[in-house]
């Protein structure tokens, strides 16, 4: 097989720091439906969507449509000017938002989105401090990165004050000694009260999480924890920003938002990804309390640009049309079935976790030490890709298999995923095996 061109140029004239998955890296030439095709000609279940960014399916007959249509129309406006794409998208969204959210920026990317909320929240309350929380992942500005809980993402200089750091909600590898959710009293949640008062002045402009953790592994939060955790909050004058980046768009099952699984109302909400099926869009939508006190002129050249826009408003009517807000729910619960009889067969696997379409396995050499492992993740990622499935990985430790199937899969697409990865623990566990005999052998 030959070497991939796209491939070659891209290790010579990109940054380093973009970096590719696999020992011999991909390039994707064509998408339909379900699957991709590498430019050697080789086709992949896409079981992670761009990083859950791809949701009703490469080249959508529906959306692709709408989005011809508005290039041949008009396909840039800027905001200086009303465009009906933008504001007909601004009131749907109104429409469905949680709470008394209605007023909405428009962006390109998560990381606009959450230095916009974190603008506004600071702007809003006349105050500095942010909590966000470990393991987590805001963006790739100064200020978004100053907000991450993850090493490897904060490797250049972050002078941004004001940003503070929460423990995550993290059940599996909890900070205060739970064993489960059984006996769980919150105490992650509780812990930011005396974080506010300990490396705060005893008031906070905001309180901003993920809804489900996603670089950092899909660490759900188990349920009461958003009611405590923006209560306490608000005690301390924050608002409540709900990063929905990866877990909007139905994602999550049953709900167009997954903030919507804990009964909470956010006074600011981002989302982007998903949002436009692989187009270059985001939202921050805010209360109009918030809304109307951000200062002065604000700009996006690409902000609401009625292609981006054409193609969220297709999105969501796909997702309308089809009803795959239960879809998600029920492919969930049998992804979710799948993943706990993987981990009754594996002992690699120390956690199967998410919810919906978003969901994870944690990889351990050890389940009673619960020790990371992130070498049988790449052992895994190399056959799963041999087998033609495209899975994702993250977490702080690397360990952590990630997969975003499309929101309109269902259980064949499911269990063509769950296979590979089967498959590939079986590799797996031989490839530690032998390791482990090899280095007995020579001690």
């Amino acid at each position: 097989m030959s070497q991939s061109e796209a491939v070659r140029k891209h290790k010579e004239f990109l940054f380093p720091a973009v970096s590719m998955y696999y020992a011999e890296p991909i390039a994707l030439a064509k998408g339909e439906g379900h699957y991709v095709w590498d430019d050697q000609g080789k086709k992949y279940l896409d079981a992670f969507g761009g990083v859950l960014t791809v949701s009703v399916g490469h080249a959508n007959p529906h959306v692709t449509a709408a989005v011809i249509k508005q290039v041949q129309t008009i396909s840039h406006t800027s905001t200086l000017y009303a465009n009906a794409e933008q504001s007909n998208l601004a009131e749907k969204l109104a429409s469905i938002a949680p709470g008394e959210l209605k007023k909405t920026f428009f962006t390109s990317s998560g990381t606009e989105a959450n230095e916009t909320a974190m603008n506004a929240a600071r702007v809003a309350t006349g105050r500095l401090d942010i909590i966000t929380l470990r393991h987590s992942y805001s963006g790739r500005s100064l200020q978004t990165l100053a907000g991450c809980g993850q090493s490897g993402w904060k490797k250049i200089p972050l002078p941004v004050a004001g940003i503070k750091h929460a423990h995550a909600p993290y059940c599996y590898r909890c900070p205060f000694g739970a064993k489960d959710d059984s006996n769980c009293s919150l105490e992650c949640a509780n812990d930011i009260e005396e974080l506010i008062l300990t490396e705060t002045g005893g008031e906070i402009a905001a309180f901003m999480a993920e809804t489900v953790i996603g670089s950092g592994g899909f660490i759900v939060p188990p349920k009461g924890y958003f009611a405590r955790a923006t209560e306490i909050a608000r005690k301390y004058g924050g608002l409540y920003i709900a990063d929905e980046v990866q877990t909007a768009w139905g994602r999550t099952g049953e709900h167009w938002w997954g903030v919507d699984h804990y009964g909470v109302k956010p006074d600011i909400m981002v989302s982007a990804k998903g949002m436009g099926n692989g187009a270059p869009v985001a939202m921050t939508i805010a209360t109009p309390a918030v809304a109307d006190k951000y200062p002065g002129i604000t700009f996006a050249t690409y902000g609401g640009n009625p292609v981006s826009m054409a193609a969220t408003r297709a999105t969501m009517e796909v997702i309308e049309s089809q009803n795959l807000l239960q879809n998600c729910k029920t492919t969930g619960a049998y992804l979710g079935q799948r993943f706990a009889e993987l981990k009754e067969k594996h002992a690699l696997i120390g956690d199967a976790r998410g919810i919906g379409m978003m969901q994870a396995l944690e990889i351990v050499s050890d389940r009673k030490a619960k020790t990371p492992d992130a070498k049988a993740v790449a052992v895994v990622f190399e056959e799963t890709k041999k087998r033609g499935v495209l899975i994702g990985k993250g977490g702080l430790y690397g360990n952590v298999i990630r997969t975003g199937l499309m929101l309109n899969a269902g259980r064949s697409e499911v269990d063509e995923m769950v296979d590979a990865i089967d498959a590939g623990l079986t590799l797996a566990a031989k490839v530690a095996n032998t390791a482990s005999t090899s280095n007995a052998t020579n001690a």
